[in-house]
């Protein structure tokens, strides 16, 4: 969420920076309900500072009149409860609005409706060359029977699937050496969190109000409302271990990182490349989450970027970073870059990481913050996160930058001690 001071004091200016990202606040709404905020509030005030005379006047001895004040008394109860029920709607309705604006986006990031105006910043690695006829990862995943999106659409429905074998091993494989990484170079604590989450929860990270359709709810049959959700993405728990809470200056920066499922019920159409495991309802994901002091989230962002890549690289994947435009960031961010890998089937890249800077946004929705030692004042936390990395398209990437000429797939070489020295996956 954005500082109610900043809204409220110089609505123009964020008007401005919010059009950039194709977001078009209504001010004459929120000035409006403003206004009525600020008339029902003093309305409350007076009436509260009548009702506190009324009653030390009420609280002496020997007053005279005692009925016709009590009566007055009760008159001005009835119209504070009146006005503050009035007041509290308003200030609902002004929440409401509040929480569905988007973050503001750096002066650095390019502005741009679509992801056309994003900005490639780095390319990595050797595109190979074939000579011969590729296969997708979908054929080489049912070439080697370890594949099997029929039994996942049998139990779940589509865009779901199930993995067997040595592909399964690989894909699990790939999980602990991301967390091993992470963790033992890049010094993140470990966690391990719910997959099912409160809706404060999710309102805390961005997600709710705006983005419940893209949710997958849990029925709370007790009283019949839709209370839980199935997470997005690690992101929300891990960034919610703050919630509410201050920090003290010198436990930051927090560095966590966990595995989980992620449950997407809104996979969408678009793009060219829907079929196996590049876009699902449900995927495994290795995520990141840094909060640290305001003045080092533009350098954390860069420097949870580089450990994402660390896996690519390590991989020995060709991939590229981009730049992400104003009109193609998450709701929450205020920069991102996307690390996009390499897919010889599709001769073209797809995203299998997302690195955010939040600043203050979702710290501000969780009252998240720390305080400063030298000062003692309380002060928000800056929130980031990022991929390290989708499993499932990195798995995916593997199979199709690794695979020979028969259908065999080359494990990397970094892989290789993880699956006991196994150098290849062979068509059985």
């Amino acid at each position: 969420m954005l500082d109610i001071k900043l809204l409220r004091n110089n609505i123009n200016y964020v008007y401005k920076i919010l059009k950039k990202r194709n977001f078009i606040l209504d001010i004459n709404l929120i000035n409006k309900l403003e206004t009525k905020r600020k008339l029902f509030q003093i309305k409350v005030e007076k009436l509260q500072i009548k009702k506190n005379k009324i009653s030390y006047i009420l609280s002496k001895k020997n007053v005279d009149n005692i009925s016709n004040l009590k009566q007055k008394s009760i008159v001005i109860t009835n119209n504070i409860l009146k006005y503050k029920s009035i007041l509290d709607n308003i200030k609902k309705n002004i929440k409401h609005i509040y929480s569905s604006i988007p973050n503001l986006p750096l002066k650095e990031v390019p502005i741009g409706i679509n992801n056309t105006k994003n900005k490639e910043v780095k390319k990595w690695g050797k595109i190979t060359n074939y000579d011969f006829i590729i296969k997708n990862h979908l054929e080489l995943g049912l070439l080697h029977k370890g594949i099997d999106m029929e039994s996942g659409v049998n139990l779940s429905g589509s865009k779901f699937f199930v993995l067997k074998g040595t592909i399964a091993y690989l894909h699990r494989i790939l999980i602990q050496f991301m967390l091993d990484i992470h963790i033992n170079q890049h010094n993140y604590q470990e966690v391990y969190i719910p997959y099912i989450v409160k809706e404060k929860t999710l309102y805390g990270t961005g997600q709710l109000p705006k983005f419940s359709k893209d949710l997958f709810h849990i029925q709370n049959f007790k009283n019949n409302k839709c209370q839980y959700f199935l997470i997005p993405t690690a992101e929300v728990p891990l960034t919610n271990l703050v919630y509410n809470k201050i920090i003290k200056e010198d436990h930051l920066p927090i560095k966590y990182v966990a595995h989980s499922p992620c449950f997407r019920s809104e996979v969408g159409s678009y793009g060219q490349y829907n079929r196996g495991l590049i876009r699902t309802h449900q995927f495994d994901k290795v995520e990141l989450v840094q909060l640290v002091k305001p003045k080092y989230s533009i350098k954390t962002l860069e420097q949870i970027t580089l450990h994402a890549e660390k896996i690519l690289q390590l991989l020995n994947l060709p991939y590229r970073k981009i730049l992400l435009c104003t009109g193609d960031m998450s709701f929450s961010s205020s920069k991102t870059y996307d690390l996009e890998v390499w897919f010889p089937s599709q001769n073209q890249y797809y995203e299998i990481s997302s690195c955010s800077n939040m600043g203050d946004f979702q710290s501000r929705r969780m009252k998240a913050r720390y305080k400063r030692m030298k000062d003692k004042k309380i002060k928000f936390i800056h929130t980031l996160n990022g991929s390290g990395l989708a499993v499932g398209r990195t798995l995916a990437a593997i199979m199709e930058n690794y695979q020979l000429k028969n259908g065999t797939i080359k494990i990397p070489d970094v892989l290789q001690p993880y699956m006991n020295g196994m150098k290849y996956i062979k068509n059985k």
